[in-house]
């Protein structure tokens, strides 16, 4: 009672402040925190709702990135966890009441992608996507592509892309094989509709997925096999058709690493780029347990006709981060000329989540390291990066 009574205190003391001070204040905290302050009283929702104080938060984080991580026990105790590079702690996010409006108890559902403000859920019972705002607290279900209903299993991560366009409304474009055709699909929230466009054929000279071109095109990958990659690129200011790029594993200058290639445990697409998770056995063959000993990088080569080698993680941060694995699973993300990777391991029972970024202008690796984000005993029930969160 008695540290109730003094957290009152503080709260009316801070409060008592001039406005300028505490929007200063307030500026060094993360989103989730000033939205947490807002909740303090009418004074403080006051100061936090002054637009000039929300044109300055909302410029200062939408350079943030964030890491969230759907968790929960088997159809229950569903948490959302976010992690910012600019934070030092997990922040969770209240997504389980604003599901409830739309998803009856005991239904089953997975976070799938995430841009600014707007989260998607898929719904495994009633196989269709919800979007949420998480700052408006609008919750709306999508209609059902033109493929039908589709559960947890039917999306690939690196075959679809969330673009937030404005306050509460959104573009949804995901990319598939239809009858050995490859599709586009996308889906407007303005006008609460989906269309469809088939790729035609790269008969051109693409531009490769480099920094100063990504703002104009969506790359999506359609499929991915052992000697090729099926990559849709689509322009994203125009109407035109999306192009298919057939991307080969080239053996020219880097043909030894084309071996490397082939043989390695783990790939991880997006955004017109591949993640190769190279690693080896450790102990008992039988127990399936291994460790990495490399990670690359391969981007769009010239022509956008193949995969290029373009930077491998340095190896003081790879001892840092190499520990013993039973299953790993990985998600790739570009933005200002950052790639951003999660790789999410298992073993024991135990989760580890590793967060590492390229910046390709500068040919620098990054590794931040992450609390624990208390996974013992639950599930993984998506994970995915976010940038551009605002207050408004």
């Amino acid at each position: 009672m008695e540290d109730y009574k003094n957290l009152t205190s503080n709260a009316i003391g801070f409060c008592l402040l001039p406005s300028e001070l505490i929007q200063n204040i307030l500026l060094h905290l993360t989103l989730p925190e000033i939205m947490a302050m807002k909740l303090v009283n009418r004074s403080m929702a006051c100061v936090i709702s002054d637009q000039s104080f929300v044109r300055e938060c909302n410029l200062r984080s939408k350079s943030t990135t964030w890491l969230f991580v759907y968790k929960k026990r088997w159809l229950r105790d569903a948490i959302l966890q976010g992690f910012s590079d600019q934070s030092t702690r997990w922040f969770k996010i209240a997504i389980a009441d604003l599901l409830k409006s739309l998803i009856s108890p005991g239904e089953d559902f997975f976070f799938l992608t995430a841009s600014g403000n707007i989260f998607l859920f898929v719904c495994n019972t009633r196989q269709d996507v919800i979007a949420v705002n998480l700052v408006s607290k609008t919750v709306k279900r999508i209609p059902a592509s033109p493929l039908g209903p589709r559960g947890t299993s039917s999306w690939r991560r690196s075959g679809m892309k969330l673009l937030a366009t404005g306050s509460d409304h959104f573009r949804f474009l995901f990319a598939e094989l239809v009858d050995n055709r490859p599709v586009l699909y996308e889906y407007s929230s303005e006008i609460d509709t989906w269309t469809s466009t088939e790729a035609r054929e790269n008969v051109g000279i693409m531009p490769r997925a480099s920094c100063d071109r990504e703002v104009d095109y969506i790359y999506l990958n359609v499929s991915n096999g052992p000697h090729e990659s099926i990559v849709m690129a689509v322009e994203s200011r125009s109407k035109d058709v999306p192009v298919i790029l057939r991307l080969r594993f080239n053996g020219g200058e880097h043909g030894t690493r084309q071996q490397t290639v082939m043989a390695d445990r783990l790939h991880v697409y997006g955004d017109g780029h591949m993640v190769i998770v190279r690693s080896n056995s450790v102990g008992n063959v039988k127990a399936r347990v291994r460790m990495v000993n490399g990670i690359e990088i391969w981007g769009l080569g010239p022509n956008a006709s193949h995969w290029e080698y373009i930077s491998k993680l340095p190896s003081d941060i790879l001892k840092k981060i190499s520990k013993p694995y039973g299953v790993m699973m990985g998600c790739l993300e570009k933005s200002g000329g950052i790639i951003k990777i999660v790789l999410v391991s298992n073993y024991g029972c135990l989760w580890e989540i590793i967060w590492l970024s390229y910046d390709i202008g500068r040919d620098y690796w990054t590794w931040f390291p992450l609390p624990d984000c208390k996974m013992e005993g639950l599930n993984m029930a998506g994970i995915g990066f976010s940038r551009g969160l605002t207050l408004s």
